[in-house]
C-alpha cells in the first residue's frame, strides 16, 4: 500500500483546509482508514477514522464538529475537511490504512502510513 497525503498549508485561524490521501496501490478499499497528527514535541494523536465503506466515522473530541472525514473508494482517496481551524490544530497530518475494515483510534490498529503533510494555523 502506498499512501500519499497532500493539501496541507498555512491558513489563518478560523479558516479551512481539505487534506487528501491517495492510495496509489489501490489496495485500501476494503480497509478502514484514518488521519493522525503530530505537533512538534508531542506524540502522534488520532484525529478521525472511517470504515471501509464510509458507513462508520469516528473523531477525536478535539475536532468533532469541525472536521469531516470522507472517502471515495472509486478514486482510492480519503479526505479530511477541516474548518474553524485553530493554532492548536497545527501539526503534521498523516493518513493510514487500518488492519481491519473498521477504523480505530490507536496507531497500532493501522498498518500502512503515508508521509505527512504540514498544516500550520496562524493566530
Amino acid at each position: 500500500v502506498q499512501l500519499q497525503a497532500f493539501g496541507g498549508g498555512l491558513v489563518q485561524a478560523g479558516g479551512s483546509l481539505r487534506l487528501s490521501c491517495a492510495d496509489s496501490s489501490r489496495t485500501s478499499s476494503n480497509n478502514g482508514m484514518g488521519w493522525f497528527r503530530q505537533a512538534t514535541g508531542k506524540e502522534r494523536e488520532f484525529v478521525a477514522g472511517i470504515s471501509w465503506n464510509g458507513g462508520n466515522r469516528i473523531y477525536a473530541d478535539s475536532v468533532k464538529g469541525r472536521f469531516t472525514i470522507s472517502r471515495d473508494r472509486a478514486k482510492n482517496t480519503m479526505y479530511l475537511q477541516m474548518s474553524s481551524l485553530q493554532p492548536e490544530d497545527s501539526a503534521v497530518y498523516y493518513c493510514a490504512t487500518a488492519r481491519r475494515a473498521v477504523a480505530g483510534t490507536g496507531a497500532e490498529q493501522y498498518t500502512y502510513w503515508g508521509q505527512g503533510t504540514q498544516v500550520t494555523v496562524s493566530s
